[in-house]
């Protein structure tokens, strides 16, 4: 498989056409055992979508000097399981939302069935990639730790876990530590595995660089959450291609509900220096990696 390559200080367009084409190509190789459960496999992971995930895990491997190849596989795996999962969430019995990128949802375009073997489909081809693709000699030790770090983000004590907490809070005021431990598990457990599986494939970072880049990963995580909080009530459902608002109708907790707006913007701001200071003890160029930082508290969708 040729793959683009990814420049050195990649732009997210870099990591898109990369990994669309990894992802294509391992969906193709599948037999057609259904043509419709492998269609809405194709759907629902070759949509659209930012790929900050992906992004986010080929620049802290440009950082630490880790080969592209090994990210492929890390970078793929943590893009299937975050495309099941919005697969889910997007249920009616989850947040039944119709819309997703500015296109009908999974269970929309198929149905609800579909959708959730579709999700289950593309959940368990992440740790297919893992246990399969073929990575360096360096790193083809190191499965099983890549295994450990995909389990404990998407599963109980990840994303799976965090899910949970947000249907019980729903209808129900909780407090900030409570919502930040919620955002920790549902949103900032997978953009954590996307930095600490790089760094796994890499062969220079010490054990204090890798809690340096947890401690940054964690912050940035709960970072873009309290922006998504914001985004939901100041944008318009075309710059999110989905309804606007949907958290505050659903009357779930959030930043702005708790802090206010001005409270979560100066919440975001506050993670995000805390982050470029985690990276400054760091002995790499990890100007991308505050860059990244950056968009991640002043995008607008």
């Amino acid at each position: 498989m040729r793959l683009p390559v990814v420049t050195k200080l990649a732009n997210i367009d870099d990591v898109q056409a990369r990994i669309d084409h990894y992802l294509t190509e391992k969906l193709t190789s599948l037999p057609v055992n259904d043509e419709i459960l492998l269609a809405a496999m194709r759907y629902g992971l070759l949509i659209g979508g930012k790929r900050m995930r992906p992004y986010l895990a080929y620049i802290t491997g440009t950082a630490l000097d880790a080969e592209q190849n090994d990210i492929d596989g890390v970078a793929a795996a943590i893009e299937c399981i975050h495309a099941y999962s919005l697969l889910h969430d997007d249920l009616p019995a989850m947040d039944d939302d119709d819309l997703r990128r500015g296109q009908p949802t999974c269970h929309k375009a198929f149905d609800e069935a579909t959708a959730i073997l579709a999700g289950d489909s593309l959940q368990t081809l992440a740790f297919d990639i893992i246990a399969n693709h073929k990575f360096s000699a360096a790193v083809d030790n190191k499965r099983i730790n890549l295994l450990r770090y995909l389990i404990d983000a998407a599963g109980y004590q990840g994303m799976c876990g965090g899910q949970a907490l947000d249907l019980a809070a729903t209808d129900k005021t909780i407090s900030l530590v409570e919502l930040e431990n919620l955002h920790s598990l549902k949103t900032g457990a997978l953009l954590e595995a996307s930095v600490m599986m790089a760094a796994e494939c890499s062969t220079k970072a010490s054990k204090f660089d890798k809690v340096q880049l947890a401690k940054y990963a964690k912050l940035i995580g709960l970072a873009y959450q309290v922006r998504d909080d914001i985004i939901d009530i100041t944008s318009t459902e075309e710059e999110l291609g989905k309804p606007a608002g949907s958290d505050l109708a659903a009357n779930k907790s959030t930043y702005p509900a708790l802090l206010g707006l001005q409270g979560a913007q100066e919440k975001a701001e506050n993670l995000y220096q805390q982050a470029l200071q985690a990276l400054t003890t760091l002995p790499y160029n990890t100007q991308s990696l505050s860059d990244f930082a950056t968009f991640i508290v002043s995008r607008k969708h």
